[in-house]
């Protein structure tokens, strides 16, 4: 995954904590002990990040699906 499953409204995001816009950058994910890394929207203050719905239901279920068929 990579920035393509950013979108421009997703930068019209605040942090709820800090108040700051989020910006888009590489992101560190696990899962099943797998570590992948993708660009995601973020707090750049308290690192919260933003995984909408499209990318949580479409790239993620897709990576998901890969690893757990090995």
């Amino acid at each position: 995954m990579k920035s393509e499953n950013v979108q421009p409204e997703d930068l019209k995001w605040r942090c709820e904590r800090c108040q700051c816009d989020l910006v888009v950058g590489p992101v560190a994910a696990t899962y099943m002990n797998n570590r992948f890394t993708t660009d995601l929207p973020y707090c750049p203050n308290c690192k919260t990040v933003l995984i909408t719905e499209q990318v949580a239901t479409g790239k993620m279920a897709e990576v998901e699906q890969i690893l757990e068929d090995k």
